[in-house]
């Protein structure tokens, strides 16, 4: 019994990663996964034939030959199944259907004032349907729901809190496994926005990626060693709450002096209103500052500078050679950026522009909705054997 299950799990580890290596190199050879690999190529021939039979992969024409046959080339096949993605903020909802690439195939916005529980609730099922009714047919059909939350979240999905949203012990990863019958994901909205640049984006060759996410509030997404760090519970990341001011401002979150009440979006437009704006938006405050407006100018750079002094500390602590910074403050990018390089040049020990790249996130909008298409259609790679094929 145990041989046996043990000849399964091997198999299975086996298969899943000849469909990476399909995934990563594609177009690619049977005998070039061989040498990838390690795999005998009679393992490869086999798993390969069971992947085309399942639909993951397909044959497409003929490479290039090295003395013999030419060999056949393999690919992915990216529309065998479907993902929805969702970031959930403060203030709104963006949601995402893609293939298995993490490819765009539709979306969904919309934004809301009330973000009482149940509110936000229905409005995410109606973005959840609304995608999952236009998912073309595939064989299967969609392979996961991840949602990127602006919160603590357990490593089992729960969320513990989201101060900005105003949220508690909210149990979202069952309530919509119960809703789907789905493999559901509910992670950090920065964690996911790290993993998104990572993959996707802007840290596609940095394996030690700080990720700033820059927007009511700010959440940081790590990448060490080439992997999300989650900590021991999954609460890792929750430097917006770092104090910096010890007798500062109360922050939602109960602490006083936190980081995100001094760098924010929220703060930029509290500080936008003592200068005199009614409801202020950076899309104004931006167009202000192409003007010349001089009090604009300098309120991007006091937001800057405070930016500057919580990713110094950052670098200090993790030593990495990406920060990125996302979401709604990289829009500023071109007032932001000039007061957080001056920032962490004067205060960051040792501080070497070719050590530490400091960078605007490639995928903008979507690094957090494609960083949760990563993480499901990672997981369902590794479950490759299990699925059953509907079509």
């Amino acid at each position: 019994m145990n041989q046996t299950w043990n000849q399964y799990v091997v198999k299975k580890e086996n298969k899943a990663l000849v469909l990476q290596t399909v995934l990563e190199k594609a177009p690619i050879s049977r005998a070039s996964i061989a040498q990838v690999t390690g795999l005998n190529k009679g393992t490869v021939s086999s798993l390969i034939s069971e992947l085309i039979t399942e639909h993951f992969i397909y044959e497409s024409g003929t490479g290039e030959s090295s003395g013999g046959r030419r060999p056949v080339m393999l690919l992915l096949n990216e529309k065998a199944g479907y993902t929805i993605s969702v970031d959930l903020g403060v203030h709104s909802i963006l949601a995402v259907l893609t293939d298995l690439r993490g490819q765009l195939i539709a979306e969904q916005r919309v934004e809301f004032e009330n973000s009482e529980v149940e509110v936000v609730h229905k409005l995410l099922f109606e973005c959840i349907d609304q995608l999952k009714s236009q998912a073309p047919a595939s064989s299967y059909g969609i392979v996961g729901i991840g949602i990127g939350v602006p919160g603590v979240v357990t490593n089992e999905g729960k969320i513990l809190l989201a101060p900005n949203l105003g949220w508690k012990q909210v149990p979202l990863k069952q309530q919509l496994l119960e809703r789907y019958q789905v493999p559901v994901i509910v992670e950090n909205e920065a964690n996911a926005g790290a993993y998104g640049e990572r993959v996707y984006g802007a840290g596609r060759l940095s394996n030690e990626i700080v990720y700033i996410s820059a927007s009511i509030g700010i959440g940081v997404g790590l990448i060490l060693a080439g992997k999300l760090y989650k900590g021991l519970r999954g609460f890792s990341g929750e430097l917006g709450h770092m104090t910096i001011e010890k007798d500062g401002l109360i922050c939602r979150c109960g602490n006083q002096g936190c980081w995100e009440l001094y760098a924010s979006q929220q703060a930029l437009l509290n500080k936008a209103e003592a200068l005199g704006y009614v409801h202020p938006t950076i899309e104004q405050l931006i167009a202000d500052a192409d003007r010349g407006d001089a009090n604009v100018l300098s309120l991007f750079e006091e937001i800057g500078d405070y930016l500057g002094v919580g990713i110094t500390n950052i670098i200090h602590i993790f030593n990495p050679e990406q920060v990125i910074i996302g979401n709604i403050l990289q829009k500023a990018e071109k007032y932001i950026f000039p007061a957080i390089q001056k920032r962490i040049e004067q205060n960051a020990i040792g501080f070497n522009k070719d050590d530490v790249h400091i960078n605007s996130a490639q995928l903008t909008k979507h690094s957090t909705v494609l960083g949760m298409a990563a993480f499901t259609i990672e997981k369902f790679f590794e479950t490759t054997g299990d699925q059953v094929v509907t079509s």
